[in-house]
């Protein structure tokens, strides 16, 4: 498997509050982990980054051994820890109250993925040329567009696009989404925040993933869209490439 991840402050915010990972795990599996925290400086951060260091160590302990069922109860228990954690840290500091985080993990596998998010950062999968979204944004608009109160194209420029229904830490309970889907061989899990997501169309999105074999290139075309378009938030992409082990290294 390859891998390639990247985060930029775009053009606009003073600091990034993003955070962007992928790791392989002593068990094999690689994780990958974007969050894009909220409530200003030092606040968004914390929480990002609390999430990103919670939900890294806890996975840091699966094994091959687990069942898909075991690695999603892991998942999802990872993801509640980074909650109880930032709700925690908020609690108790004033300057910090309110805030929270976004947060897509994906856990992969030769053959599976295991996909947990919470808020309006999304998982991507590229298969065959094809580009399909895996998470249903945990946002007002989305919301909206699901109820038929706006079209498609209202919700690209609504005015509170950015208002999510879901967060991490911002209450003390929370139900994170857990799920898994099995991928082939070639197939690309992209992870984002908003920033590249209400930025760069899907059309995009999918011939830029589809363009080259370095994957270090493709993040950074991905970041350079997302900048090009306005860059009024910050921009975090991660991906998985689901090659044969034989080809590891190569591009």
């Amino acid at each position: 498997m390859k891998s390639a991840y990247l985060t930029d402050i775009g053009r606009i915010r003073p600091v990034n509050e993003d955070r962007a990972v992928v790791e392989k795990l002593p068990s094999g599996f690689y994780l990958a982990v974007v969050a894009d925290g909220m409530g200003g400086h030092q606040a968004g951060e914390t929480a990002s980054q609390t999430a990103m260091e919670q939900i890294t160590a806890l996975m840091r302990r699966v094994h091959k051994e687990m069942s898909i069922g075991q690695l999603e109860l892991a998942m999802k228990e990872a993801i509640l820890q980074a909650n109880r954690a930032i709700y925690t840290i908020a609690s108790g500091q004033d300057r910090l109250r309110g805030m929270g985080t976004t947060v897509v993990v994906v856990l992969a596998a030769d053959h599976f993925i295991i996909v947990g998010h919470i808020g309006d950062s999304r998982v991507y999968k590229l298969s065959d040329g094809v580009l399909r979204q895996l998470t249903d944004d945990h946002s007002l608009v989305n919301e909206l567009l699901k109820s038929g109160q706006i079209s498609s194209e209202e919700a690209i420029h609504h005015p509170r696009r950015n208002v999510v229904t879901r967060a991490l830490g911002t209450e003390m309970l929370v139900e994170p989404e857990i799920q898994h889907l099995y991928w082939n061989e070639e197939d690309i899990v992209l992870l984002c925040s908003d920033g590249l997501s209400n930025m760069v169309d899907p059309g995009e999105l999918q011939l830029t993933l589809a363009s080259s074999s370095d994957l270090d290139a493709k993040t950074r075309e991905l970041v350079r869209l997302a900048l090009e378009e306005g860059g009024d938030d910050n921009i975090s992409v991660a991906l998985l490439w689901n090659v044969p082990a034989d080809d590891e290294g190569k591009g």
